[in-house]
């Protein structure tokens, strides 16, 4: 097994970046998910699930410093009026670039992923980060090709998916759903990986050199329950590179 992509995603279902090394911390890879945009009138983090334009964005950073990328190609750089001002012109409604902190976030998403007039449903995210449920998304070219093949005709890019670690085997099937309970040991971090990611409609959502497919969804959902790719918490900390070699550790006492 080998890690043959990372990725981190500054500001909450904007599109990330590509990273080599990744520093892994206590709480998931350094930068990942640090910022929101947050609607001013409802006090939410926006997401793509109910606002899918926020994926024709993207958020890096240069040094320490975060940029967005709007879709036009005009950029803004960390927090503050100038920011806010762009993004609520973009996205049509008063919005602000917030930082993650202590407080747990809320969004919404639809009841049906694949009907945008469904019911809208809040749900509340871990304090400390913006991510759904935990610190690190791993995900393996096993499930990828096992979930092609029930839908050939759709474009499996692992951008849709939004992991944070891809690691390459020559298998098939849903492998890394049988490393929950267990550990796995990358470069210099373990991890623990403790639940299937619940997938929704993001993984539909037209981006950048991607066409919108509810059918992505709708094979997940029909084949593995809707699960792809299992949410990990962090054991060791440490650096991740691409080539580095994973191993599956014993169960966690």
């Amino acid at each position: 097994m080998e890690v043959v992509g990372l990725w981190r995603y500054p500001v909450k279902s904007l599109q990330g970046e590509p990273i080599n090394p990744a520093r892994v911390e206590v709480d998931g890879v350094a930068g990942d998910r640090r910022w929101g945009i947050r609607d001013q009138r409802t006090g939410r983090i926006l997401t793509a699930r109910r606002r899918p334009e926020l994926l024709a964005a993207s958020a890096a950073y240069r040094g320490d410093e975060l940029v967005i990328t709007l879709p036009d190609g005009s950029t803004v750089a960390g927090p503050g009026e100038r920011t806010d001002r762009r993004l609520s012109e973009w996205l049509a409604s008063p919005v602000s670039l917030v930082p993650s902190s202590g407080e747990a976030g809320r969004a919404e998403f639809f009841a049906d992923a694949t009907d945008d007039t469904s019911e809208a449903l809040e749900w509340t995210m871990p304090a400390g980060r913006y991510v759904d449920a935990a610190p690190i998304l791993v995900l393996t070219t096993a499930s990828l090709r096992t979930a092609a093949g029930h839908h050939p005709n759709g474009t499996w890019d692992v951008r849709r998916f939004r992991p944070n670690v891809l690691i390459d085997l020559d298998a098939e099937g849903w492998v890394e759903d049988s490393w929950v309970g267990r550990r796995i040991q990358i470069g210099s971090v373990t991890l623990r990986p403790t639940q299937p990611c619940v997938r929704c409609t993001m993984v539909t959502r037209p981006q950048p050199g991607l066409d919108a497919d509810v059918d992505v969804f709708r094979a997940l959902a029909r084949h593995h329950g809707g699960l792809f790719g299992v949410w990990s918490d962090v054991v060791v900390p440490g650096s991740l590179s691409v080539g580095d070699r994973a191993a599956d550790l014993a169960p966690t006492p």
